[in-house]
Formats: C-alpha cells, structure tokens, sequence
C-alpha cells in the first residue's frame, strides 16, 4: 500500500511539474468555446490579448479536441477572470501541440489587466485536416462518440460543403472534393450519403445515414474547399455585396473606385467565373459593423482581393450606403492564353469541376450566346482548335447547338454532359465586342448601346454620320456602314445616354476612341 501511494504521489508530481492543463471558461462560455485558462505552478490563470491571433486560437482548439478555430476574441469577450495572469504576447505558428510550446513573454511576465483576457471560439464538432489542408479547406473530420472520424462521398456536394464552410466561418463553398483529395483518413467513418439544402446552421442537421452506417472505405473521403476571407451575402452564390473577414470579423467593402478589375479578382476568387458588373451604393442591401476595405485598386489579375492596393484595414470615412457588391458569370468563364474580360476559351462550371467544350458544330450563333452570358456585347468571332490555348481536365460539353436567343448556354443543346470523345485541341473560345452591342434588330443592325460605369447606356444621335457607323461595323466584325438611322430607328433605349456628339474619322478601332 505504501508502494502504491508512492507510486502515485510521483504520477501526480511528474503531471504538476510536466504537463501544462487548459480550459474554457467564462460568462457564455461552452466545452469549445470560452476566456482562454491556463494552470501553472499550482494556479488557474489567464492569458493576455496582446499578439492574440487564429494561430494561437487554434492550438488551443487542437489542444482540446475542440475542431477548428473560428475567432480569437480578445478584451474579455466571456468576461474578465481574477488572480493571475500567466501568459502574454503568445506567438504561435498555428502547428503546436500545445500553448506552451509557442513563444510568450514567460510565465507571469506582463503588464496586463484582465479586460485584455484572451478567448477563443472553436468549431467544436467539426474540422478539416489532411495533405494540404488549410484552415479553410482540407478533409472533413466530424467528431461524435468521443471520436473523430470522416464522412463517405456518396451523393456530396457543393450544398454540403456549403454546410461546412459556414459552420467554420470560411466564407462560401468553392469546390466539394471527393476520393480522399486531401487524403484518406484513418480510423472510424462516421456519415454517408448526407444530404443538406445548404441552409443548415450545422452539418449534423442535414439527412445522412446514420452514425456509422458506411460500408465504403477511406478511399471516399470528402473534404471542402471554401472561399476564405471572402464572402458574398444578399443574392446567390455568386452575387451580392462584398464581405471579407479580419480581426476575427466580417466587414463590407467600400465602393470608391470600385470597378471591374476589383470585381474581377473577387469572382476568380470565389470559383464564380468572370466578372460581369461591379455594383456601388449597397446595390444588394447595407452591411452592418466594419467597413474594412477601402479605395480598392485591382490589376484584375490578382489571385485574392486583400493583395490588391488599398487604404488600409478600417481606413475609410464611408458609411454602409457605400457597400460594394459584384455580380459574376458563376457557370461560365474566359480563360487561356491572350484572354481578356471578353475574349478567351470558354470554361464552364458543372459538377463542381470547370471543363472546356469542344469546337464540334461550334459557330457565331453559340458564341453569341456566351457573349451575352458574360455581359460582353456581341459575338465577333468564334475561335475553333484551342485558339486560347488548350484547356486540361474535363471536356464537358460538344455539338452545342444555340439559335443565339438563348440566356445561358446550358440552354442550348448539346450531347450531353461529358459525352466527348475528343481531345482539348478542340477546345472552342469566343471573341465578343465588349463594350458596344446592337440592340433592336439583327447581330449586324440595331441600336447602338455601349457599356460604361457597370451599365448599357445609348448614343444620342447629334452629328452621327456614317464615318462614326463605320467604327461601330468595324468594332463589332459587321464589314461596312450601309446607313446611320437616327431618331430611334430601332426604338429608343432605356436608362443612361452615355455618349453625345461623337465624332469618328472613321479609322479608329473602337467607338470610344472617338
């Protein structure tokens, strides 16, 4: 007996002096979500908010089995604690095992108060994980019965992953990865075939079949992939205004100086295809809290809207009438070598993966069609053997058949999704006008319109003459002028008349030259 008692007096001296305890505590708090405790030197204490960031929050959330870290509140948010202080200036890489194996000012030393107490938020039941995983993409791990395990691909997709994202605080869904993409996870899987409409506040609400009910193996694991620091809220999936996330809070972006570029890069970013207005002035409704984002300067080029130019995080004088908001292709792209906004091989979105079609029947009439879609004037050409470039993966679509009426081109039709026995050689593209179309008549007569400040605007027709028709058939690839009608010919517009007294000397390339 006295053995024993020793035995076990050195076990908990060895745990005192050799293992640092944690937890969550506070005013609202929950097994994952809470004011940051440590024990040290006998003591419950806290740490302190300076330096306090997702990669402290998230070894802490590791720490205590507690999923993935959403937000690292600082200054007390469930409350302040008493007695000691224990860490501050935490610096965590994010990839520790535990709180004390990151860099901190020393046990006991700062000058902190216990309104500066840290928290974090975690996601609880629910991480990613895997080969290069983020904190916003990786392999879905779901933990039940004290277990973590994974969830079988069958019948996934982008409404689940959109489950997900949310429950994550990771913006929208970009991709629903199947086959172990983020590799195969080890030990219990624990959901199949679940089924959610995409609105569920948790994944544990949607339809599945039940724990543990899965005769496939790791093989089939799902994983997420999810915009990031980037949102859109007020529309679809692929339009509404700007929202983006930092200091552990969503904020809106404001509109001086937005414009396409800067919608560009937020489309691309989201998985959203091309750009196709900018809208200003909280076209799709006011943001609330933080305006973080101002005086937004994009190359268009850029793979995320935080490496564009801009004022500074919370710099700004706007008011949420200024939101910002875009309004994207979603199922259809340009892409490929010498691409522009309006021109380059066309890649369509469907089963969660972008493919290319190919030329088989390919003509002016189904480029007209993709023009229209991507708010790009009219067709001028369409290119045949991958004149963009050819595309990899998934050839989705052949013998396209479009009258030219239709508004998307999954209208048309065509052999069937993946019904393709060709190569990417044939990938087709388009080539539109851009910023001038013809309205009111046929592809090569009608109302003049141009597009400007996101909007299709008229010309009125003070001094219009057949040199300034002649530019307008040479832009839009129509041969020559044969007449300039005047006086609403074609019957009068709608909205904006952008341009007035326009004088061509019949050379230029484009209308707006003039």
């Amino acid at each position: 007996m006295a053995l024993q008692q020793l035995v076990c007096n050195l076990m908990i001296l060895l745990f005192c002096k050799g293992t640092l305890t944690i937890r969550l505590t506070g005013s609202g708090s929950t097994r994952c979500s809470g004011r940051v405790e440590v024990y040290h030197d006998n003591i419950w204490g806290t740490v302190c908010d300076d330096g306090w960031d997702l990669n402290d929050a998230e070894v802490v959330c590791r720490q205590l089995n507690c999923g993935s870290a959403l937000e690292a509140p600082p200054s007390a948010h469930f409350g302040a604690g008493t007695g000691q202080i224990w860490l501050d200036h935490v610096t965590c890489s994010g990839s520790e095992s535990s709180l004390t194996e990151c860099q901190h000012s020393g046990f006991g030393s700062n000058t902190c108060e216990h309104g500066q107490d840290a928290a974090v938020i975690c996601s609880d039941l629910i991480r990613l994980a895997g080969s290069g995983s983020t904190r916003c993409s990786g392999r879905v791990e779901i933990f039940h019965n004290n277990i973590w395990g994974t969830i079988s691909d069958y019948n996934w997709n982008l409404n689940d992953a959109e489950v997900v994202c949310r429950q994550l605080n990771c913006g929208s869904a970009l991709q629903a990865p199947r086959t172990a993409h983020f590799g195969a996870g080890t030990g219990q899987i624990w959901l199949s075939d679940v089924t959610c409409s995409g609105n569920e506040g948790s994944l544990t609400e949607c339809q599945h079949s039940g724990w543990g009910n899965n005769y496939y193996g790791h093989y089939y694991d799902v994983g997420v992939i999810c915009s990031g620091l980037i949102r859109l809220a007020g529309s679809t999936r692929c339009s509404g205004r700007v929202e983006v996330y930092h200091n552990n809070s969503w904020g809106t972006v404001c509109d001086d100086g937005w414009d396409l570029n800067d919608a560009e890069v937020v489309c691309r970013e989201l998985n959203c295809g091309s750009a196709l207005e900018a809208p200003r002035s909280a076209h799709f409704g006011a943001g609330t809290g933080q305006i973080w984002l101002d005086h937004v300067t994009c190359s268009g080029s850029e793979s995320s809207l935080t490496e564009c130019q801009h004022s500074g995080f919370g710099s700004n004088t706007c008011e949420h009438g200024q939101d910002a908001a875009v309004i994207c292709s979603d199922l259809i792209r340009l892409a490929g070598s010498g691409s522009t906004r309006c021109s380059g091989r066309v890649e369509i979105f469907h089963n969660n993966i972008w493919g290319t079609i190919s030329d088989y029947n390919w003509n002016l009439n189904d480029a007209e069609v993709v023009c229209r879609q991507l708010n790009c004037g009219s067709a001028l050409q369409a290119p045949r053997t991958a004149h963009f470039g050819a595309g990899t993966g998934q050839i989705w679509l052949s013998a396209v058949t479009c009258s030219g009426n239709e508004g998307s081109l999954t209208e048309c039709q065509h052999s069937g999704w993946g019904n393709n026995y060709y190569g990417h050689y044939y990938d087709v593209g388009v080539i539109c006008s851009g910023l001038i179309r013809l309205a009111g008549s046929t592809r090569c007569s009608g109302r003049v319109e141009v597009y400007h400040n996101n909007s299709w605007g008229t010309v009125c027709d003070d001094g219009w003459d057949l040199n300034d028709a002649e530019v307008v058939c040479r832009e839009l690839n129509c041969g020559s002028a044969l007449k300039v009608p005047t006086s609403a010919h074609f019957g009068a517009g709608t909205g904006q008349i952008w341009l007035d007294h326009v004088t061509c000397s019949g050379n230029e390339s484009s209308l707006t030259e003039c």
